[in-house]
Order: structure tokens, then sequence, then C-alpha cells
């Protein structure tokens, strides 16, 4: 692929992370112009792969879509050309940097295990599912990101898994209303969680589903869900101090985590209070990037 087509490629991949993922975009400009190319690759890859069941009213469409970038990643490694310009940045990324095929696939595998457990509406069990999910999901772009930058360090890469844990259960929390929307007996609140707090409800069909009705319910489930991330943010600030100076900008997205948790605590925990629908994860926009080149400039995250 000749070097205007990869540029349209990335420039592709800027505005799709633009459009959809702008607390992540902010992260991603703080990072050396060397990284930026892989890194919001691996992020419109995130996108594609995270939207593919929104983007259709036919579940079985996003399916496919799921299935087609399934089959993608193994075209890539194999040389081949695919007309999909985050496919083709990802491609370019792949020579260049060597980035894993493992995690790529991992991150699809969950995607489509997590599609097939909503269109059949089963809930999670445990929270330690939904860490699992965020593991292969959110904590595998840190992982392939920090790959690309050539950063080679096992503390980086606990941090990573930390931050990744955090930030994906924390999204998966603010989407509770969506879900709620699409399907009222569906929801990222593991079933053990939602016992707790009495949401648990019979659905048609006989097994268990989940209420979102009880409001005060709801907001203890959410904390103890946040509390669990919250706990990934501290473990990962205690590794700060041992993690590459060159790595850090990496982890840059356990910001917004730290925002978003933090707007979940003023509104106390209710993810309908839309407060939190307002600013870039419920805080304004100007703010919101001060923290980020705050952090970005002291070499915290």
């Amino acid at each position: 692929m000749n070097g205007a087509g990869i540029r349209a490629a990335l420039s592709y991949c800027v505005q799709q992370v633009r459009t959809y993922d702008y607390h992540h975009y902010l992260c991603l400009l703080e990072l050396p112009p060397t990284l930026r190319k892989a890194a919001f690759a691996l992020r419109s890859f995130n996108i594609e792969t995270a939207r593919a069941m929104d983007v259709s009213s036919d579940p079985r469409t996003g399916l496919m879509r799921l299935l087609w970038w399934e089959e993608a990643i193994d075209k890539i490694f194999a040389n081949k050309l695919i007309e999909h310009p985050t496919a083709q940045a990802l491609s370019s990324v792949i020579a260049d940097q060597k980035v894993s095929k493992l995690w790529l696939k991992r991150s699809i595998e969950a995607r489509l295990n997590d599609a097939k457990r909503e269109q059949h509406t089963d809930n999670p069990q445990t929270i330690d599912e939904l860490e699992k999910y965020a593991e292969n999901t959110a904590s595998t772009i840190l992982y392939m990101t920090l790959q690309a930058g050539g950063i080679k360090s096992t503390v980086a890469d606990h941090a990573a898994s930390h931050v990744g844990k955090a930030s994906g259960l924390l999204l998966l929390i603010k989407s509770l209303p969506y879900h709620a929307n699409r399907d009222r007996h569906f929801a990222y609140i593991p079933l053990d969680v939602a016992a707790k707090h009495n949401l648990i409800v019979n659905r048609e069909d006989g097994q268990s589903g989940i209420s979102l009705d009880s409001r005060e319910g709801l907001c203890n489930a959410v904390f103890d869900i946040a509390s669990v991330a919250n706990a990934h943010l501290l473990k990962a600030r205690e590794l700060a101090e041992t993690v590459p100076v060159e790595a850090r900008k990496v982890l840059l997205p356990a910001v917004p985590a730290q925002v978003l948790l933090d707007s979940l605590n003023r509104v106390n925990f209710d993810v309908f209070d839309p407060r939190l629908a307002q600013g870039i994860l419920g805080i304004p926009p100007l703010w919101y990037q001060l923290k980020i080149k705050w952090h970005s400039w002291k070499g915290k995250y």
C-alpha cells in the first residue's frame, strides 16, 4: 500500500477515535508522534468491534461484522490486502511494529462472546466475569500500544492490566442506560451483585433477569462495581514509580477512568443522572483537557 493510502487510512482512524471515543482521543494526542499511528489504529479497531452490534438493528448482522474482523486479522497477518481503512492502518502498524496477533484475536473473541450473551439475555454471573471482559478488551489495547512502542516491561504490563480493567468496568457502568433501552432484562450487572441488592426478576422464559426499576438498588450495585474499578486504579498507581517513563503516557486512560469514577460519586452512583452525559464524562471539556495535559506533563497517570 502506498504512502498516500496509509495516510488516508490513518486519517480515517483518527477521525473515528475523535468521533466515538473522544476522551481517549485526547489521551492519544499526548503520545510521542512515533507511537500515535499505532495507538490510533488500535483504538479505531476497538471502536469497530465495540460498535459492531450497535450499527444494525439485526443482531445477526452485528455478529457477521465481528466474524469479518476475525477473518480480517488472519488476512492481515497473511499479508493480504483488505479494503477497509482501519484494517489497512492496522496492517501497516503490524508490518512496522509487530503487534501481537494473540491480543487482537482475544479482543474479538471477547466481543463475540459478549454479543452472543447479550443476544440470549445471558447476564454475567460475577464481577470476575466483567473484569475478564474488561481485560480482554480495554487492557489488550494498552498491551498492544506498549508493544508498538517497543516498551518491554512486566511492571508496565501489570499496570496496564489494572488501568484497562478499571476503564472497562467504568465504561460498562456508564453504558447501563443504553442497554436498558435495548433490553429491559439485560444489564452489565453481575447476577450475584444484582441478587445482593434485590434486582433479580423472573423473565417470561423462566430465566433470571435484572430489573433496573429500583433506583436505590441500582445505585448500590453500581457502587459495588465502581469500588472494584477504584481498587484497580489504586493498584495501577502503586506501581507508578517503577513503571518506565516512556510507558506512562500510554497509561493516561487512567485519567478518564478516574474522571468518570469521580463523576459517578458526585451523582451518588446514579447512572441515569443527566449530569453524567454533560461535557466529557460528566465534567466541563476544558477542565478535562487540563487534567490530561497536567498528568501528561507530570508523567503521571
